[in-house]
């Protein structure tokens, strides 16, 4: 659970599906493959000497493709991630319903990776998941009140000052 929940998007629901609809990852001999039986790969119709891409397959696993594209959608909304600047990248050119699969698809050969290799996902951006950005404050200097009053009212002399310059 540990490996695939380090993926951006994948939380307990997600693995206990995958887990659940796949099974055991190591069956299939690669994640294309394993997108292959899922059936979030393009079908494909060959005449003669051309070659023509029609939509998905949708051959395997409905509920495992389900929680994958679940799992796309939530991966394009997480913040500094790899997977988000593929999704905002391919978005503008072959639009949101087409890259969310695409997404997926990525994510389920990701997915077959770390299951196989036992690697915990780490995303080149420095993305950690659960790892909260923090925001740098300014320190300022802190003035007493009376310093705060001197320093108000300069600024007000300076504003009436320029107010009668311009009349």
């Amino acid at each position: 659970m540990k490996l695939l929940m380090s993926v951006p998007g994948i939380g307990e629901l997600g693995v206990a599906v995958l887990f659940a609809e796949i099974g055991n990852f190591k069956d299939f001999s690669s994640g294309d493959k394993l997108a292959s039986w899922i059936g979030l790969v393009p079908n494909v119709y060959q005449s003669a000497d051309k070659y023509y891409n029609g939509r998905i397959t949708k051959r395997g696993s409905k509920k495992a493709r389900w929680i994958l594209t679940q799992i796309a959608q939530a991966a394009a909304r997480e913040n500094n991630s790899k997977l988000q600047k593929f999704f905002n990248r391919k978005n503008k050119s072959i639009g949101h319903v087409k890259v969310i699969i695409a997404l997926a698809r990525k994510i389920a050969t990701i997915i077959w990776h770390l299951i196989t290799n036992d690697e915990i996902y780490e995303d080149e951006t420095g993305y950690k998941k659960g790892e909260i950005q923090k925001k740098k404050i300014v320190e300022t200097e802190i003035f007493s009140v009376d310093k705060r009053i001197k320093i108000i009212s300069e600024i007000f002399a300076i504003k009436k000052k320029e107010g009668e310059e311009n009349m």
